[in-house]
């Protein structure tokens, strides 16, 4: 099933493109209606989840989604062909995880929809022969990276310069000492240079979408990439789940606890999932915090940018001349630019009464694209290249560091918030 290039655009481009319009759609009044996933018990379930009202807000969210998809493969030059089969198979299985995650007892346990829909792909992906064209048609990066910037909308600047002063000390000096250790730990394993700064941005600044800005900073491979990403989103939920339980015992106040989540956990969802799991106030420190890091993604990518191209430039094999602006910008992950700009949009230009009749369903959307990501992440990844003779070493150096990270963000967290 292969589609013709004639034309297409850089993902990041074609990410910026989909992801400013649907804000700009929903701004413009195309509010898309949010479904309910609430349900108690069966009865609540075939009543109020399966419901023809709450079946067409599905369908209405499934046609937002999938028009945006094609457009997106289209642009990036991808097959559509195979899109109309793979994306709706993606979005059932992520409607599964969102009906599980809305049971009031999973809820109890702050379990997010983003876990099942990374257990569901995992499970057919281990268990099953995803053919090759089904699994190139996955676009895990572009959901990501909508994500991104959907959340973008909710990051306003007056907020994190009200209580993101110590989070934003604490994101410089975590990410700093962090990345070089990390850096430092992959050198003495030998593991490559491109590898070894993904996996080091993967863990010391926000995780996936870190890694994702940090490859296509350096045009990173592929396959790394997926790898790292595994690692981030696999370690992600031991780290969600036990860290407020040992939180809770070492008698850590709610702020101390949300700096240190949001500082070592790398992935959004599961800071806000482990947050609430302790309370209000450390859901809204550690959410501070993450942003916090998520502030620095475009800094840490301009200079990885400028390192790579210097040394991609010493390099006898490749023989590039040395960097100019134009290879930084062209190196540049755009859709961090998209990100700053929602921020800014919804900070300083959008009035109060357009953003609270928009804010809940584009962070729904935001949500939606996230789960989507995990879905197609759980069917990208096999188990068995994690733990490959090959891949051992950037294993090992990923936890190790990430101990270390979690050693020094609790460090931090202490003397700043204490």
């Amino acid at each position: 099933m292969s589609s013709s290039k004639s034309f297409s655009l850089a993902e990041d481009w074609v990410v910026v493109i989909l992801g400013l319009g649907i804000v700009f759609l929903a701004i413009f009044g195309v509010i898309v209606p949010q479904p309910n996933f609430s349900w108690s018990n069966f009865s609540e379930l075939g009543n109020q989840v399966f419901s023809i009202h709450n079946l067409q807000a599905i369908a209405t969210q499934f046609g937002l989604v999938f028009i945006v998809a094609i457009i997106g493969a289209s642009l990036l030059g991808k097959s559509v062909k195979s899109l109309l089969i793979v994306f709706p198979s993606v979005y059932v299985l992520t409607m599964l995880a969102l009906i599980f995650a809305g049971n009031s007892l999973v809820k109890d346990y702050n379990l997010e929809a983003v876990i099942f829909s990374l257990a569901i792909g995992l499970v057919i992906s281990n268990f099953f022969n995803l053919p090759d064209w089904f699994k190139s048609a996955l676009s895990t990066e572009l959901y990501v990276k909508i994500g991104l910037i959907l959340l973008g909308t909710t990051v306003i600047f007056g907020d994190i310069l009200k209580a993101g002063s110590l989070g934003l000390i604490q994101a410089l000096v975590v990410v700093i000492s962090v990345w070089y250790f990390a850096f430092w730990v992959c050198k003495k394993l030998k593991i490559d240079k491109e590898m070894a700064l993904m996996l080091s941005s993967a863990v010391s600044i926000c995780g996936v979408s870190a890694a994702i800005a940090t490859s296509g900073a350096i045009k990173g491979d592929s396959k790394k990439l997926s790898y790292i990403i595994s690692l981030v989103l696999i370690t992600a939920i031991p780290m969600m789940i036990f860290m407020p339980y040992l939180a809770d015992k070492m008698g850590l106040s709610q702020e101390v606890t949300g700096a240190w989540l949001g500082g070592s956990i790398d992935t959004s969802g599961a800071v806000a999932a482990s947050g609430s799991l302790v309370g209000e106030e450390a859901l809204k420190i550690s959410t501070i915090v993450k942003f916090s890091q998520n502030v620095l993604l475009g800094i840490a990518a301009f200079v990885i940018s400028i390192y790579w191209s210097y040394s991609k430039s010493v390099d006898d094999e490749t023989k590039k001349e040395k960097p100019t602006l134009k290879i930084i910008w062209e190196r540049f992950p755009k859709f961090v630019l998209g990100f700053i700009f929602a921020s800014l949009l919804f900070s300083f230009f959008i009035s109060p009464e357009t953003n609270v009749a928009v804010k809940g369903s584009l962070k729904f959307i935001q949500g939606l694209w996230f789960t989507l990501a995990f879905t197609s992440i759980g069917l990208e990844t096999n188990f068995k290249d994690l733990f490959q003779q090959d891949n051992k070493k950037p294993l090992y150096a990923f936890l190790i560091a990430q101990t270390f990270n979690i050693i020094v963000t609790l460090i931090i967290a202490l003397l700043l918030f204490q």
